[in-house]
């Protein structure tokens, strides 16, 4: 009784069985394919790889380019043995294939983007790869291959041509242009910028009115990233850099001098003539020893055309200009200045703050540290020397001077005559 139930249960449910049975060989089929190709082809496709300087190159493994490939087998087996399950309907068949088929598309897709990542990260290996960057352009084929391969994943899912979907989108070539219109411009501004050479990874650029000092760290398609001073980064859009100015220091680094543009504030009532024993004492100085002996000759010249007792229309020697002769002569002997550029010592228009004596010089050295280290040297050296020309640095007056001021307020007019005269001529 049992066993005549059951022939006829199998008799009525033969068809389903059947389907089952070729469902699960068909699963059974993808399965082993799988684990064929990732355990077997896999290996041997890495073990060659691991002969070539770049099988044992962790950054290019990591992206998966070989595993992704090896994930289209498993789906070639389900899409092409699917019309060999028997019992299944046409419409659950074609779901299967459909979906087998975008999923490959996929597949293939994410296989091109790990492909052009691996070879963005070989070309900025290259030494000159800084000089013209590739990552906006390999965003770009990006897009275009993931926008090929939506297209062709929904004509996939829907069982259509491609070219029914194209044929709709010219219709809305308009909103595409409108949502698209940053990739445009990024587009746009990345070819100006690598044709023209505007920027480049590593450079230092300013552009204050997007909060960005520091140096290029990245260039994409969509954004130029810089790292600032303070370490904080700045995301700049591509196309900014087109439409507004900004500040490029590459060309002070590769010249091999940085400028040092700096006022020394003079105090004018310290301004006077030299007296002969000062002069003297001056040809102590190796730097001055030639300026003061041509300039006494000129001196001395003009003078012997003048009258004996013409004491007006005479000329000589000021500290200022002997002190304005060292600095130049100083500055040509530096070791941390680059003769090969402008050396400059000038007067500005004096002011309230005292006279401006300008440096303007480059040092030989463009590291941010080592000029400053230079540049604090050389004015060091300027503020202790100025009391050997009789000079005075212009400071306005600070809380010592105040109260120097009221103690001589509060005192006896004789001593403060007298302690006023002492402060006058200290020493």
């Amino acid at each position: 009784m049992d066993s005549d139930y059951f022939h006829n249960l199998i008799a009525e449910n033969a068809d389903l069985i059947r389907t089952l049975i070729g469902l699960t060989i068909l699963i059974l089929a993808a399965w082993i394919t799988n684990s064929v190709v990732k355990k077997l082809v896999l290996r041997l496709i890495q073990r060659g790889l691991s002969l070539t300087r770049y099988g044992s190159d962790e950054a290019l493994a990591s992206e998966g380019l070989i595993p992704r490939l090896a994930n289209v087998m498993p789906a070639l087996v389900i899409m092409a043995g699917i019309n060999l399950v028997p019992g299944l309907p046409d419409a659950v068949v074609l779901v299967v294939r459909n979906v087998c088929a975008a999923f490959i598309i996929l597949t293939l897709a994410l296989a091109v983007s790990a492909a052009l990542n691996i070879v963005t990260i070989v070309y900025s290996r290259r030494p000159d790869a800084h000089r013209k960057p590739i990552k906006g352009y390999v965003q770009l084929v990006k897009l275009v291959v993931f926008a090929i391969a939506t297209i062709l994943v929904i004509a996939a899912l829907m069982d259509r041509s491609p070219l029914i979907l194209l044929s709709g989108v010219g219709a809305l070539a308009a909103v595409l242009m409108l949502v698209f219109q940053d990739t445009l411009l990024s587009l746009v501004a990345s070819v100006q910028i690598s044709s023209g050479d505007m920027v480049r990874v590593g450079d230092w650029i300013e552009m204050p009115q997007m909060n960005a000092d520091g140096d290029v760290i990245d260039i994409a398609l969509h954004t130029v990233k810089v790292q600032n001073w303070d370490k904080t980064i700045t995301t700049l859009p591509t196309r900014k850099l087109i439409s507004e100015p900004f500040k490029n220091w590459r060309g002070m680094q590769e010249s091999g001098g940085r400028r040092i543009k700096r006022s020394l504030f003079l105090d004018q009532n310290s301004v006077r003539f030299l007296n002969p024993q000062e002069i003297e004492n001056l040809h102590n100085f190796k730097v001055l020893a030639g300026y003061l002996d041509s300039k006494q000759q000129e001196i001395a010249q003009w003078n012997a055309t003048l009258g004996k007792d013409d004491e007006y229309n005479i000329r000589r020697l000021t500290n200022l200009g002997t002190f304005r002769a060292y600095l130049d002569q100083y500055l040509r002997q530096h070791p941390g200045i680059h003769q090969g550029m402008t050396i400059l010592v000038r007067h500005l228009a004096p002011g309230s703050e005292g006279l401006p004596m300008e440096i303007y010089c480059f040092t030989n050295d463009t590291a941010w540290g080592n000029f400053e280290a230079i540049q604090a040297d050389i004015f060091d050296h300027l503020l202790a020397i100025l009391p050997e020309f009789g000079l005075r640095v212009f400071q306005s007056p600070g809380g010592s001077d105040l109260q120097q001021l009221n103690r001589l307020l509060a005192m006896p007019p004789l001593h403060a005559a007298n302690e006023g005269a002492g402060a006058a001529n200290p020493g």
